[in-house]
């Protein structure tokens, strides 16, 4: 049974929306761990409640910082953050995909179904897809899969065509085909060639940049170079643009500790406020 205090609001704020409702503002609050399951290689998703309004208005892109320690413990001192994998506005519940490769995300994948989690967020910017747009190419590499999952629902429900292409070390670390949309076109590749292409996703790319009105992608930084190498040739005057997501140690989420800053065109900036997406070419690495 879950706690029924579960997704109650700690801390909010509000503030007014273009169509005279409320945009709710980071908050911090408690959620109940509803679900666990399996997924890609030692990686598992987890679903937790969470305030109906927030989930409800929640876009692609923006992220959560998880209180990952026991309640009698300081280890690890600060948050860990999470990009939503899937939302669900009818059960008022978000789903991350956890990889335990660290202290905090290893103590998270170990909670328990009815576990309450200490939660800030949302936090960060989002994905935008241009109005014009009609055909996304979605490129992910291991979790970095995580947020294109939910832009890819976004844009199957406004009727868009996706191409989501996806990289890791073998097919064990690749999604499962029914975790996608069935109307998405779901492309692989794999360095050890257990599946799909062998090599880097960035080298299946070329069939699809020309035909692409924008691209996605969320990965680790030196498949943004590659990324950036593959296509800039079959581009023509910057298009189609690219949106790419940072991965950074994002330790506050406020923008406070500075942990997270990137080097872009318009100087430097903490990219937990400023980002995590900014436009391709508009980082310096």
């Amino acid at each position: 049974m879950i706690d029924p205090e579960a997704g109650r609001a700690e801390r909010a704020d509000q503030v007014p929306a273009g169509d005279g409702g409320s945009v709710v503002r980071a908050r911090e609050f408690v959620g109940g761990i509803v679900a666990v399951e399996p997924a890609m290689g030692d990686s598992l998703l987890l679903t937790m409640s969470a305030p109906e309004q927030m989930v409800r208005q929640l876009r692609a892109g923006r992220f959560f910082e998880v209180l990952c320690r026991d309640d009698a413990s300081y280890d690890p001192l600060l948050r860990r953050p999470f990009s939503v994998f899937r939302s669900d506005p009818t059960a008022s519940t978000l789903t991350f995909l956890v990889r335990p490769y660290g202290r905090g995300s290893a103590w998270l994948a170990e909670r328990p179904v009815g576990t309450r989690l200490d939660v800030l967020g949302p936090l960060g910017n989002t994905y935008e897809i241009p109005p014009r747009a009609r055909n996304l190419l979605l490129v992910a590499g291991g979790v970095g899969a995580a947020p294109l999952v939910m832009l890819a629902d976004e844009a199957v429900r406004r009727g868009l065509s996706v191409t989501f292409a996806m990289g890791a070390a073998g097919a064990a670390g690749l999604l499962e085909p029914s975790l996608l949309p069935s109307e998405v076109e779901y492309v692989v590749a794999t360095e050890d060639g257990s599946k799909g292409h062998r090599g880097y996703v960035t080298e299946v790319l070329a069939d699809y940049v020309r035909w692409a009105d924008q691209i996605f992608a969320c990965g680790p930084e030196p498949m943004y170079r590659s990324l950036r190498a593959a296509i800039q040739p079959l581009r023509v005057g910057g298009k189609p643009p690219v949106q790419i997501s940072i991965e950074r140690a994002m330790a506050c989420g406020v923008g406070a500790c500075l942990a997270c800053v990137v080097e872009t065109r318009h100087g430097t900036q903490a990219s937990c406020v400023d980002g995590p997406v900014y436009d391709l070419d508009e980082v310096i690495w």
